[in-house]
């Protein structure tokens, strides 16, 4: 077999991008596989140095805090030329923005990660981090919160329409040291703060996206107390009533204390009680209709920037399953012929579908061959828990359940599979996967996975009957496999089954 030093798991014709982001409490290098509208991350580092502690009251950059950082960046250095990363984009925010010294440091930071660095003004870190809430929510609305160590940013959205920004400093680091460690005077000074901000009075029965590594811990030990099914932060949701109670437990108690807090990095969790004093006053202020988590941010809003119109138009969740299906299914022009087929099937069967259904119909149609290198035992297992840990974006968690669901079924008959994992969709949607599986079975049985096969054969829907037409070249086909599985088709929309071979 012919070697080759060219790696099959990653998508071609794409150069690596690196995104540096200088915060006040971390350091973080992520390397993308390249400028795509779902762009995945292919090594992701950070570092905790602590650069803005104590900036709010002495005004200069914590000096362990500059020695580790500057060490940091000069790793991340070696490790994109090592990546063989084509471009590197260098960020520094509230620490740096509000320094003395910070002129100082991002001299020798650019030094040592040898590239420019864009300094960001408070309005400029909350339209990009705006942007990667757009990036990564299916039409989002609602008012986007970035809390970083030093500042909080806030920005209303609207689909892909941004209002203007607002920064605050109230980043974790920089009200424990106004408030001299005192989460309960943090508290008066974050509700007089956010008292006079307009922005917020647009937010009432509407989302809240949460950005930033403080509020997506406060949520991970959230999850670890409901014995969630999904170990998934993008697009978690929390409702305003929880997320207020949970946050006020938070500031009560030591951190310690807290269930599953070794999921939280050591550094972090000082600033736990001063994210959920902000995320309280903002409930109880603004009124949102959920808190949704979203992973997403500055960095992710960068790349968006930088797109084409025409990319930034594309749903990035067809793009992620597209991109999959391209990496792992037997023929990906399979997947897409699998929508056509189906949008057939369920024009014909006059399924009413939503939208939305359709858009995740499509997804599922282009997933749903990604397990066939497994055991054929452990296909349907194994496509479950890739498309439920994916890192897809533009998904809520219902939706992620229902395309892992439609996979597994694609292999399983037994609908009673991952039952934690039910409990996230609806009703209706469970039926839809159970039909979708159902769908993608006769249409394996059919073509073996292989193109330009399912083209040639149609599904039609009476009153009464489903029938299956194939031209006669593929009339072996017909055996007692493929009626059963049409049967099974038939049976969940309460239709008798037939094949009818030619004309």
């Amino acid at each position: 077999m012919k070697q080759t030093n060219e790696a099959q798991g990653r998508l071609p014709s794409l150069d690596p991008i690196a995104i540096v982001d200088i915060g006040s409490n971390s350091v973080r290098l992520v390397a993308y596989e390249g400028l795509t509208r779902a762009p995945n991350p292919i090594f992701n580092d950070k570092l905790l140095a602590g650069l803005g502690k104590g900036v709010a009251t002495t005004g200069k950059l914590n000096e362990e805090g500059v020695v580790r950082a500057l060490k940091a960046l000069e790793r991340f250095r070696v490790l994109c030329r090592n990546m063989k990363v084509s471009e590197i984009h260098v960020l520094a925010t509230a620490a740096a923005r509000d320094a003395i010294n910070g002129p100082e440091f991002l001299k020798a930071a650019s030094r040592a990660i040898g590239a420019k660095i864009e300094l960001l003004s408070g309005e400029r870190e909350s339209q990009l981090a705006a942007m990667g809430v757009v990036s990564g929510f299916f039409k989002p609305d609602g008012v986007v919160g970035d809390l970083g160590g030093g500042s909080l940013e806030l920005a209303d959205v609207s689909g892909d329409k941004l209002g203007r920004g607002v920064s605050l400093p109230l980043g974790g680091l920089a009200l424990m040291d106004i408030s001299k460690n005192s989460p309960k005077k943090a508290q008066k000074i974050v509700r007089e703060a956010l008292s006079n901000v307009k922005l917020l009075r647009k937010l009432e029965g509407r989302t809240f996206y949460a950005v930033g590594g403080t509020w997506r811990a406060l949520a991970r030990l959230h999850m670890s107390q409901r014995n969630y099914p999904l170990n998934v932060m993008h697009g978690y949701v929390i409702p305003p009533r929880d997320a207020s109670d949970f946050a006020s437990l938070v500031e009560r108690v030591n951190a310690e204390a807290l269930v599953a807090i070794e999921s939280v990095a050591a550094g972090r969790r000082p600033l736990l009680a001063y994210g959920a004093v902000v995320l309280e006053e903002i409930i109880r202020i603004a009124k949102p209709k959920e808190i949704v988590v979203s992973a997403l941010g500055l960095r992710e809003g960068l790349l968006y920037e930088r797109l084409s119109k025409a990319d930034r138009k594309k749903d990035p969740l067809i793009e992620a399953a597209r991109d999959l299906n391209i990496l792992r299914s037997r023929s990906p022009r399979h997947g897409e012929e699998l929508r056509a087929w189906t949008d057939c099937f369920f024009e014909a069967s006059q399924l009413v579908e939503t939208a939305e259904e359709k858009r995740l119909r499509h997804a599922a149609c282009l997933l749903s061959d990604i397990g066939w290198r497994a055991h054929p035992d452990y296909r349907g297992e194994q496509a479950l828990n890739i498309i439920a840990n994916a890192a897809f974006v533009a998904i809520d968690h219902s939706g992620r359940a229902f395309l892992a669901l439609a996979a597994s079924y694609r292999h399983i008959s037994d609908h009673n599979v991952a039952p934690q994992l039910r409990t996230l969709t609806t009703a209706r949607l469970l039926d839809r996967a159970r039909l979708l599986g159902a769908a993608t079975r006769v249409g394996y049985a059919i073509s073996a996975a292989m193109p330009d096969v399912l083209p040639r054969t149609k599904l039609t829907c009476t009153r009464a009957k489903l029938t299956l037409h194939m031209p006669s070249d593929l009339a072996p086909l017909a055996n007692d496999r493929l009626a059963s599985r049409l049967k099974a088709l038939a049976k969940i929309i309460g239709r008798e089954s037939e094949i009818k071979i030619g004309g």
